[in-house]
């Protein structure tokens, strides 16, 4: 009878052990969008929220709680595997002033996911911001030189994520409010490659970034974009 017991006990053990470990897995891959301070991986990236309450004229936001992606997260009942993201960050190899931005870009952040099962990918908006090159569409054979323009840099992104991660579910999140050319060239790229697109559109922002209203209307976008 006591083994019984001690069997049964056993097994709920397991099982619940079994549940905890089956949630599904979500690395944030993104910009200043998506950092906050004591959540990025590596700690060494500059973020653009931070967990104290900063200047009103920079941002609002002062818990992570507050961010779109803890949102998303929590109310889709996952668990965060890495938070890669940068402050300033560009999907090609081209920054501001047209200074080199490999050490920074989507690009070269690429292999440094963890293992996810999920990708929330949110990029372009520096690529946007800073007039990037936009280059020519290319989707095979990429040389050094193509990854410091948008469209083949975006191309050699997603083909190589979905190389990398072949298991993983990779979702696109397109910013609102950026260049006509750069949503042009995201919804090709992705339609391209088979990546769902989410749109963001209305977002409130403060200083060209999401403050507590704007990161609600993101979770709320994409977890109802994620739940169609």
């Amino acid at each position: 009878m006591k083994k019984s017991i001690l069997s049964i006990f056993l097994l709920l053990i397991c099982t619940l052990s079994a549940q905890a470990q089956a949630k599904p897995s979500v690395t944030i891959f993104g910009d200043s969008y998506s950092t906050f301070e004591g959540y990025l991986t590596p700690d060494t990236m500059e973020t653009w929220y931070f967990d104290r309450h900063d200047d009103p004229r920079r941002t609002d936001v002062s818990s992570v709680r507050q961010t779109w992606w803890w949102q998303v997260i929590q109310r889709m009942g996952w668990k965060l595997e890495v938070n890669n993201s940068w402050s300033g960050a560009t999907i090609c190899n081209t920054g501001y002033d047209d200074a080199d931005y490999t050490h920074r870009s989507f690009v070269t952040r690429l292999n440094s996911l963890g293992s996810p099962d999920i990708i929330l990918l949110l990029g372009a908006t520096n690529d946007s911001w800073c007039g990037a090159p936009i280059g020519e569409y290319k989707y095979a054979d990429w040389r050094r030189a193509d990854l410091y323009t948008f469209r083949p840099a975006l191309a050699y992104l997603l083909s190589h994520l979905q190389d990398r991660y072949p298991t993983a579910r990779l979702y696109y999140i397109l910013n609102s409010d950026l260049k006509e050319s750069i949503n042009t060239s995201v919804a090709q790229i992705c339609q391209h490659y088979g990546v769902p697109l989410i749109r963001l559109s209305g977002i409130d922002k403060t200083s060209g970034h999401p403050n507590i209203r704007g990161m609600q209307q993101i979770a709320d976008q994409v977890v109802a974009a994620l739940k169609e």
